[in-house]
């Protein structure tokens, strides 16, 4: 039976208008680390390559080269941990620069993906799309333990709307923020999708 993670996985990526505590355990991603605009034709073209990469890893069966333990499942969205450079940190200015943004985007992969086959399908990648960038691509595994969420709708420029309902749900519930970044999920295309429509998930690792 084909893997669907808004069906199987809904604690994880489906939650609602509020906030709640999740434990998110370690997953496998592709990643690609990066500062600047994410409306760039930079990041645009790292968004690019990590959807290259998943979908070479769902079609392998089709190029005989399905490892052991594949199974169908539909593709991850794309995901992102956001934070600003050190000279934003030191501004007292609240107003965000966009090209102070620092991130690390990624897409999750399914857990027969292991070291050895994933440098496979970068090097096919590589050969089919030349045009795109892979040297700062990582395959690794990154576990973001307890953490606050909640799903916001909207654009993401109404964000912080957001983050203060899961700080002041944190603090009444006797948690305290790890770090200022965060991360985001991305459960609408905002190429096709208008900005008051948009879903995204929202968290932030806590103790």
């Amino acid at each position: 039976m084909k893997h669907e993670w808004r069906k199987h996985e809904k604690k994880i990526y489906l939650p609602k208008q509020k906030p709640v505590v999740v434990e998110a355990p370690a997953f496998k991603y592709f990643t690609i680390g990066g500062e600047g605009n994410p409306n760039s034709e930079l990041f645009t073209d790292r968004v690019e390559i990590l959807y290259a990469l998943s979908y070479a890893v769902k079609m392998s069966p089709k190029k005989n080269m399905a490892p052991d333990g594949y199974f169908d499942y539909t593709v991850y969205p794309l995901e992102g941990i956001w934070d600003v450079n050190d000279e934003a940190k030191k501004k007292s200015d609240k107003q965000l620069d966009k090209n102070s943004l620092v991130y690390k985007i990624m897409i999750r992969q399914p857990e027969f993906v292991d070291d050895n086959f994933a440098q496979r399908i970068i090097e096919i990648v590589k050969e089919k799309k030349p045009y795109l960038d892979l040297s700062q691509v990582k395959f690794e595994q990154i576990e973001e333990g307890k953490c606050v969420q909640m799903l916001h709708v909207g654009s993401y420029d109404d964000e912080p709307a957001s983050f203060e309902q899961m700080k002041a749900f944190a603090e009444q519930n006797g948690f305290r923020r790890l770090s200022k970044n965060h991360k985001e999920i991305y459960l609408t295309d905002a190429r096709k999708v208008a900005p008051e429509k948009l879903k995204t998930v929202l968290r932030f690792e806590v103790e």
